[in-house]
């Protein structure tokens, strides 16, 4: 089971077409015509991106979609190295003044400077509406290689560094989430089916170490699925830390979330982290599905501190690090929701692919168009 544990630590999805063919739904038929999708998709869009920079005192700015390599700004997802991101060189001038370039996989780190730069005071922040290519996943139901999200980020004080604040600012992009469910079913009644329940009211909120000790034998995605059975709508805290079987709940790179700090106490077990994830029961899938990223970021003692444990201290040089390490930039709070994850859940479609186009292998169109998914192209 070790094994198994290691094996799904990093990288999210299936792993193979043969399995993807069992796990998509027979049943299907879309609550919405492609015409319907459309006009939903966008104005489900606008309510989420007014919504959320009302709840977290935010403002919409323009974000990269190419960086340096040299800048360390690139979200590097995972620290194996297991996902890379797009590189390219810009040869620009005959050569003269050329440009390593890379296209972002999250706009992670690119956020915090930007906080300074759009002078950002505390507790006011940023929000963009973020467009990314991640070439390593393996292409499935709910996986793209095309990534959009609202990638949002807030200045903090220090005193604001602990779990009672993060748990505030989860349970407020949860109450967005809620208002944007019945916003749809307001405004598309097709939505109203007795065949799919309304988002949950409440987040049920635990550390990945209790997870861990419900269900001490599976791997991380039996473990969320088995606990998403039961609270169909959960906030895990502390990813990134190793659990009390030696494995974190899953990878998470060393330089934006803060997963090192002290806690909480429970039965004699001290917690770790300040970040974590929301997932939720998709109805449609019958999976579990993550919506959302997010924690408060790394201080300049949690920075040495990860570095030194995922063995990454080379990175401190770059100039994103530096600014860490030299209280350049603010410390934050921000986070990744998943624009089409999202729009996918809250308009019950069974396949990414009927809210965003983008590619995918001819076997994955052909099993979905058996199943009445259709996808876009």
């Amino acid at each position: 089971m070790g094994g198994d544990k290691k094996a799904d630590l990093a990288g999210p999805g299936i792993g193979n077409y043969d399995e993807l063919k069992e796990i998509l739904p027979n049943d299907y038929e879309s609550l919405l015509d492609v015409r319907e999708t459309q006009q939903a998709l966008f104005k489900l869009k606008r309510f989420i991106e007014d919504e959320l920079c009302k709840a977290l005192n935010l403002m919409m700015v323009e974000v990269p979609l190419i960086v340096t390599r040299e800048s360390g700004i690139n979200d590097m997802l995972d620290r194996d190295g297991s996902r890379g991101p797009v590189e390219f060189y810009i040869s620009n001038d005959h050569g003269k003044n050329p440009i390593n370039a890379q296209i972002v996989q999250a706009a992670t780190k690119w956020k915090r400077p930007a906080l300074k730069e759009f002078m950002c005071k505390t507790n006011e922040g940023i929000c963009t509406d973020m467009r990314a290519v991640r070439k390593d996943y393996f292409l499935d139901h709910d996986h793209s290689s095309y990534v959009d999200q609202w990638d949002w980020e807030r200045v903090i004080d220090d005193k604001d560094r602990n779990l009672d604040f993060l748990t505030g600012i989860v349970k407020k992009i949860w109450d967005v989430i809620k208002r944007a469910d019945t916003y749809m079913r307001e405004e598309f009644p097709k939505l109203n089916s007795d065949k799919y329940p309304p988002v949950p009211e409440e987040l049920t909120f635990l550390h990945a170490e209790e997870i861990l000790d419900m269900f001490p034998d599976l791997p991380r995605k039996q473990r969320e699925t088995k606990i998403l059975q039961k609270y169909p709508a959960v906030f895990i805290y502390g990813i990134g830390w190793p659990l009390k079987d030696g494995y974190p709940h899953e990878m998470r790179a060393v330089d934006y979330d803060d997963w090192c700090t002290p806690t909480i106490e429970k039965n004699g077990q001290q917690m770790h982290g300040l970040n974590g994830d929301i997932l939720v029961w998709n109805p449609v899938t019958r999976r579990r599905h993550e919506l959302t990223s997010m924690g408060i970021r790394v201080n300049k003692e949690t920075l040495i501190e990860q570095a030194k444990m995922g063995k990454q201290e080379d990175i401190l040089d770059q100039p994103y690090h530096q600014a860490i390490l030299n209280d350049e930039i603010p410390l934050s709070v921000g986070g990744g929701i998943g624009q089409s994850r999202l729009c996918m859940y809250l308009l019950r479609k069974a396949h990414l692919g009927e809210v965003s186009v983008t590619v995918w292998p001819r076997i994955l169109k052909d099993m979905c168009a058996e199943r009445k998914i259709f996808v876009l192209e």
